[in-house]
């Protein structure tokens, strides 16, 4: 289908999911600011355009005020200055997801040496900083899209890049992505807004540009317009053999969002590792505020008479002057003036539990174990046996989010081999187009002392072979880097064994008497 006709809601998401992800971004900002103007201005729109309104029903009592305000939803009194405070959680979810999946980058694998190589290059060369960066996002919004993209003037050969779930608006069919249109705001004055849309299909990929309000798409105009639209064309169809291919690849955080299970449209979305938990980071959020609300008032303060007070002369009050050394004052012995010192308590032992508790929900809700999030740096070394004790539950959210990027992965890579051997990048209409072997790395490995140990043990034992030992020592290796350092260790202690051919094998050994009739005659 081509692109939206003039005047189309926009964006054309289902308001739901779209208010969901505008509350996720809050989060992953961790931008106190942008969590503030997100829940003060719900009852709007789900844009970030316009200035942050209060309402009426925030100031009201009972369940009606309490939902409209949540904590970030609260507006400040007149007078006073914001003094509420943000623990960053969200965003450490989301980073820690990514290095858990990511921090050790996946392989490609093909068994052709030309593409293996490219391979290789394509994920030196961006790649892995790309699928770090989708990591996070993927986290927190639910999702992520990969996006083949090409520029002659920056590069010969085109790369991957990230698009973020929030910014774009996805057909699905049977689960399975169909067609995507993304969305970059190009100019923004006052109610007017200016956007590029890019739309993929199967075998094609389709610009425009719009001249619309904050909830309409406007009327299209001229790619030339604009800078940064004025190299593309209108639409482009992709070489043969790719009618059926798209140059996007989704990677879903999970399988399915169990809150937009009845939206059509969102079978293939997942869901966002905040979901579910937003109530207990807005309450995390409020009980560090109420803990620095503790130490504020909690400040020695000096009660005194009346007639201790300094006069500042007629008409300008008087003050308590705060100095070190006074003289004595002429109170008499009986009175009951005196200073007072008052000082209040700081309930820092009943915040800290409550919020260790708050803390260990929301990182449970998400699918980790609180040992993933702890610091264990002063304790003394743990094995890679310990660590996944320790970690069960990450460890086992991190195999299924593998699981769920392997499809987008093996998809993109085989996209982007088969747009280079079309012939539109010279120097490589040679590759051979194959999908990828897509393997995750364990993240989580025993230390180089711990691996040589057991080895040896295995070996003492006649347990274990030199395939088996240099197997287990690299098992990030490939099979003919093993295969090779297993024929120089056999060399090098003398266990190798050469071709019996080429000690001539065929020909009668030295000492040896021929067969009579054969060759020399036998000597009396």
């Amino acid at each position: 289908m081509p692109l939206p006709d003039k005047g189309t809601r926009w964006p054309p998401v289902h308001p739901a999911i779209q208010a969901d992800m505008a509350d996720w971004s809050a989060w992953f900002s961790a931008n106190p600011d942008r969590l503030a103007y997100r829940y003060q201005n719900r009852h709007r729109d789900n844009s970030r355009f316009g200035t942050p309104l209060n309402r009426p029903s925030q100031y009201r009592g009972g369940m009606v005020g309490r939902v409209a305000r949540w904590f970030w939803g609260e507006p400040t009194p007149l007078g006073e200055k914001r003094a509420a405070l943000h623990m960053p959680l969200a965003r450490d979810i989301a980073r820690t997801s990514s290095d858990l999946l990511y921090s050790e980058p996946p392989t490609l694998k093909s068994e052709n040496t030309k593409t293996q190589e490219v391979l290789e290059d394509l994920l030196n060369t961006g790649l892995v900083r790309t699928l770090i960066a989708a990591g996070e996002t993927s986290a927190a919004l639910g999702g992520a899209y990969l996006r083949i993209v090409w520029d002659t003037d920056i590069s010969d050969r085109p790369w991957i890049t990230l698009v973020h779930a929030d910014d774009a608006a996805p057909e699905f069919v049977h689960g399975r992505l169909k067609a995507v249109t993304f969305w970059t705001v190009i100019a923004c004055d006052g109610q007017r807004v200016v956007r590029h849309l890019e739309r993929h299909e199967p075998g094609r990929v389709l610009h425009g540009v719009y001249d619309g309000t904050e909830d309409n798409l406007g009327k299209s105009i001229p790619l030339e317009a604009f800078d940064e639209t004025s190299d593309y064309l209108p639409g482009r169809v992709l070489p043969t053999g790719m009618e059926k291919r798209l140059l996007v690849a989704y990677l879903p955080n999970t399988m399915f969002a169990p809150d937009w299970r009845d939206i059509p449209g969102a079978a293939g979305l997942g869901t966002s590792d905040y979901q579910g938990a937003e109530t207990f980071l807005s309450a995390i959020d409020e009980t560090y505020t109420s803990w620095m609300r503790d130490i504020r008032l909690a400040k020695s303060r000096i009660i005194v008479p009346s007639g201790y007070l300094l006069n500042l002369g007629p008409g300008q009050g008087s003050v308590w002057e705060d100095r070190e050394v006074y003289a004595p004052m002429n109170v008499p012995p009986t009175s009951d003036q005196q200073i007072t010192l008052n000082q209040f308590e700081i309930r820092h032992e009943q915040h800290r539990a409550t919020i260790e508790e708050l803390v260990g929900k929301v990182i449970r809700n998400g699918g980790y174990s609180s040992g993933t999030f702890g610091d264990d740096s002063s304790g003394p070394a743990a094995t890679a046996t310990e660590i996944k004790a320790r970690t069960a539950r990450s460890m086992s959210t991190r195999a299924r989010k593998a699981e769920l990027s392997v499809p987008g992965l093996a998809d993109i890579t085989e996209s982007y081999l088969m747009l280079l051997a079309s012939g539109m990048f010279p120097g490589y209409a040679d590759v051979v187009i194959e999908r990828p072997d897509v393997e995750f790395q364990d993240s989580v490995q025993d230390d180089i002392k711990t691996l040589a140990e057991t080895t040896a043990l295995l070996a003492q034992a006649e347990a274990m072979s030199t395939e088996a030992k240099v197997a287990f020592l690299h098992p990030d290796w490939t099979d003919t880097e093993q295969r090779e350092e297993v024929d120089r260790l056999l060399k090098e202690t003398g266990r190798a064994v050469e071709d019996p051919l080429s000690f001539g094998a065929d020909r009668p050994m030295f000492g040896q008497q021929p067969i009579p009739g054969e060759g020399a005659p036998v000597e009396e």
